[in-house]
């Protein structure tokens, strides 16, 4: 990838579909910590989704190759595409820092409504220790009292940081539905996406 000593940003998610929001929210980490460049992490099986019916993993992909095509500081990553699953967040990261050298600075990018449940994630200590996690507000998640976390997640107050992104309430859940019962995705999510879905006649 030629990312080697530099500082960059993962991004993961279902992303069924990606929309205006994440691409808002990745843009204005890559600006406000200085990245080289923000990956994006399509999660063939998330643990915590296990009973979700996902669209075909082949069109999510689509959907985020076509989404980020025109931001030549956005990259697509298969990393979690090539293995079997569930795909733990710990482990994305182990193997994107083997992959990129121990001098590249990971800032792994979650949502602030994540912040309260990463005690419960998969060895989340040891996630903090590898990587800086970046935490990503939204729409209803503007604040939260990253010291609270100590008690579970020691040094959680030096690896975790808070970073304002504008507020876009846009979310994958909503779109489905609204393609769902015929309301318009226009202006929620690029025109290559809203293309894709229909042409491939997904969340009907």
């Amino acid at each position: 990838m030629g990312l080697k000593g530099l500082r960059i940003g993962v991004l993961g998610g279902t992303f069924d579909p990606i929309h205006y929001g994440h691409l808002v929210a990745a843009e204005e980490a890559r600006h406000g910590l200085s990245l080289k460049e923000v990956l994006f992490v399509p999660a063939a099986q998330p643990p915590h989704k296990q009973r979700l019916v996902l669209s075909p993993p082949a069109d999510r992909l689509a959907m985020v190759s076509l989404a980020i095509a025109s931001n030549p500081h956005f990259q697509l990553s298969y990393v979690d595409w090539e293995r079997p699953g569930p795909h733990y967040s710990v482990d994305t990261v182990r193997l994107l820092q083997e992959e990129l050298g121990t001098e590249t600075e990971i800032c792994f990018l979650v949502g602030l409504d994540s912040l309260v449940e990463l005690p419960t994630w998969h060895e989340p200590q040891r996630l903090i220790e590898m990587c800086r996690v970046v935490v990503l507000t939204r729409p209803g998640y503007e604040t939260f009292d990253v010291a609270s976390l100590e008690p579970w997640l020691p040094g959680a107050s030096r690896r975790i940081q808070i970073l304002a992104i504008p507020g876009m309430s846009i979310s994958s859940s909503d779109l489905r539905q609204r393609v769902a019962t015929g309301r318009p995705i226009k202006y929620q999510v690029p025109p290559e996406v809203e293309e894709y879905i229909y042409a491939h006649n997904l969340y009907r």
